[in-house]
């Protein structure tokens, strides 16, 4: 069990911890007027300012919980550390919204497996959050091979006046207890506990890419490369497989799983994606072996544009449900695609995240680039007109900066004033950039996250990348972009426009200052 004892100030206690642990992480909260054109003040920095850091301490994945108040992220040394958002204070008005560290645990450690001579990451794959029904916490984290349940739990009291142990925990005598005591319970400081409650283990082959809760809140799915299992949370020892695309031959072997999601609402409905650019919809009701897919989503391919690259970029790397559940998205390395449940032939949008990369294939196949998965992200307002109302007026027709061409489904105030849903998406780049999509008004922004650009009182211009010809004085030209630094993993708060971002060993969160 992992205590993280906190005080009165969190930030103190997150730079020992850095110092103790070697982890080079940075936090960064920024509050502005609007997430595009977002004017912030960074309310403290922490991690190492100099560009060394260890591999241990790159961000392997960034997850809000359901309430938005908590934010998990994962680490390829294999800890999680989790920051809590602070409440209303009269003292300090502008103190909502920031994120201070919660707690921090050692998740996964490192293993080897001798019957098949492999050693085990301890990186953090995926982390999923629980639905909380107490006062406490409960998250599922991953590896290559071991999922763990863990309870997060608070405790300020302590007992004492046990009659068998003394005040510093030994045993007493039986024979010298002359009188009866009542224990009673004293005030102490703020521990945060973090304790293993369900080991999850020798059930994949592969390397596990994807854990997805069900709706349920009973069960949930692991995929690998080849299979999909199915858990129940208070089961540990056995496990359902349900999807298995493993051949008789391996040598017949043509594409992979390479992320799995359940439905957000229906508890019978999931969907897996391949390195194929294939999407398929599965009902459990239908059998109980999934092989047999009930919807099937891919795009017809151009005969013309087709290359020897086609294939790698065309695999998909994240697949996410919207918040309705009516439409899913799906990102593959140049773009991100949203799909209408009802229509299988072809994707209804198409965002272009990076397309002036498309002549630099070449390059980022020999540097291993091309082979990056990034993630995607949806903002919480399919769900709310309250929240679509608001991004209307601050992410759509006042978002400076932004694109013409990307392809949007148009959501606007509907008849007598009436609002329609309308959402946006996240997903990252090359050169700490991060695109944000706007499916009201056919928009978008492209965003930096660094040091740099985080000064006090400093705006979060929007960036132009120049693919060519003669460059203006605030774009940036494609054959400067630093490939080594990559946003892969996103997060945005299920409820408001506050979103996190990963940036190698830093953390980045900026919070719309509207709310």
């Amino acid at each position: 069990m992992t205590t993280f004892r906190k005080h009165s100030s969190s930030s103190f206690n997150f730079a020992v911890h850095l110092s103790l642990t070697t982890q080079s992480r940075s936090m960064l909260v920024c509050q502005g007027p609007g997430i595009g054109s977002v004017t912030h003040k960074p309310t403290w920095a922490l991690g190492a300012r100099t560009k060394k850091w260890l591999l241990a301490d790159v961000i392997s994945t960034v997850e809000f919980s359901h309430s938005g108040d908590l934010l998990a992220t994962g680490d390829k040394g294999g800890r999680v550390v989790i920051f809590q958002r602070e409440q209303e204070n009269k003292s300090r008005p502008h103190s909502r919204g920031e994120y201070n560290v919660y707690s921090t645990f050692q998740s996964h450690e490192p293993e080897f497996d001798y019957l098949k001579s492999l050693e085990i990451e301890e990186k953090i794959n995926k982390i999923r959050w629980l639905p909380q029904q107490s006062a406490a916490h409960f998250l599922l984290s991953t590896n290559d091979k071991t999922i763990k349940l863990w309870k997060i739990s608070e405790r300020d009291k302590r007992a004492e006046g046990y009659n068998l142990k003394d005040e510093d925990g030994r045993l007493r005598d039986p024979f010298r207890i002359t009188a009866l005591r009542v224990p009673i319970l004293k005030p102490m400081d703020l521990m945060v506990e973090a304790s293993p409650r369900r080991i999850f283990a020798n059930a994949h082959t592969y390397h596990i890419n994807s854990i997805s809760v069900n709706s349920d809140h009973e069960t949930y799915l692991s995929a690998d490369d080849l299979r999909i299992n199915l858990w129940h949370l208070e089961i540990t020892d056995r496990s359902f497989n349900i999807v298995d695309i493993k051949p008789a031959n391996m040598e017949e072997l043509t594409e992979v799983i390479t992320a799995a999601e359940f439905h957000p609402h229906q508890c019978n409905v999931l969907v897996y994606s391949s390195s194929k650019g294939t999407i398929r919809l599965c009902d459990m009701r239908s059998s109980a072996l999934c092989d047999q897919h009930s919807k099937f989503f891919e795009e017809p391919e151009d005969p013309s544009s087709r290359s020897f690259f086609s294939e790698i970029i065309s695999s998909v790397s994240d697949v996410k449900f919207s918040h309705s559940g009516r439409y899913m998205m799906t990102r593959d390395y140049l773009s991100v695609k949203v799909w209408d449940l009802n229509m299988e032939s072809r994707p209804v949008e198409t965002h272009q995240v990076h397309e002036y990369l498309r002549s630099k294939l070449c390059s980022l196949y020999e540097n291993d680039c091309i082979f990056d998965k990034f993630e995607c992200c949806w903002n919480g307002s399919d769900r709310s007109t309250y929240s679509c109302a608001w991004q209307c007026s601050h992410l759509g027709s006042t978002w400076p900066g932004a694109g013409e061409g990307s392809h949007s489904r148009v959501w606007s105030s509907g008849p007598g004033g009436r609002l329609r849903p309308c959402s946006a998406i996240m997903t990252g780049s090359y050169n700490n950039f991060f695109r944000m999509f706007d499916r009201t008004t056919w928009r978008d922004v492209t965003l930096e996250a660094s040091r740099e650009n985080s000064k006090p009182r400093a705006s979060l211009k929007p960036r132009r990348v120049c693919a060519g010809g003669k460059r203006k004085k605030d774009e940036v030209s494609v054959d400067s972009l630093d490939f080594s630094k990559k946003i892969l993993h996103t997060a945005w708060h299920p409820a408001e426009n506050i979103i996190a971002v990963a940036a190698t060993n830093n953390l980045y969160i900026f919070q719309d200052k509207a709310n």
